[in-house]
């Protein structure tokens, strides 16, 4: 997995690529809870990613539920077809917000 937090000025984006599994998802939980720590929105670029196991979503759901108690937006962006599909069995895709553009994600930030 590679990954690229970029500041934007009202949030954090979480650029993801490659494959998140056991090995990596520790980096990705890192990362996540670091940017909702700071106090910041935060969108999560999935459009890379290749492959996500167990791990790699309960990394993602531990944010959400950080983002959540902290009063924090959180979703997910551009989500690729094989991280879709294992959200759509999981049911996550009902419980995450996802986004096709950081535009549509700076729209909720401004309501």
């Amino acid at each position: 997995m590679k990954h690229e937090l970029v500041n934007k000025p009202d949030f954090d984006v979480l650029v993801l690529s490659g494959d998140i599994d056991l090995h990596h998802s520790p980096t990705l939980r890192e990362r996540i809870l670091s940017s909702l720590k700071g106090g910041r929105p935060l969108l999560i670029d999935m459009q890379e990613v290749s492959y996500i196991d167990s791990s790699g979503i309960a990394s993602l759901v531990e944010g959400f539920q950080t983002a959540k108690s902290s009063n924090l937006h959180f979703g997910l962006l551009s989500i690729s077809s094989p991280t879709l599909q294992v959200l759509a069995i999981t049911r996550l895709d009902k419980i995450f917000s996802l986004y096709e553009t950081e535009d549509s994600f700076i729209e909720i930030l401004e309501l």
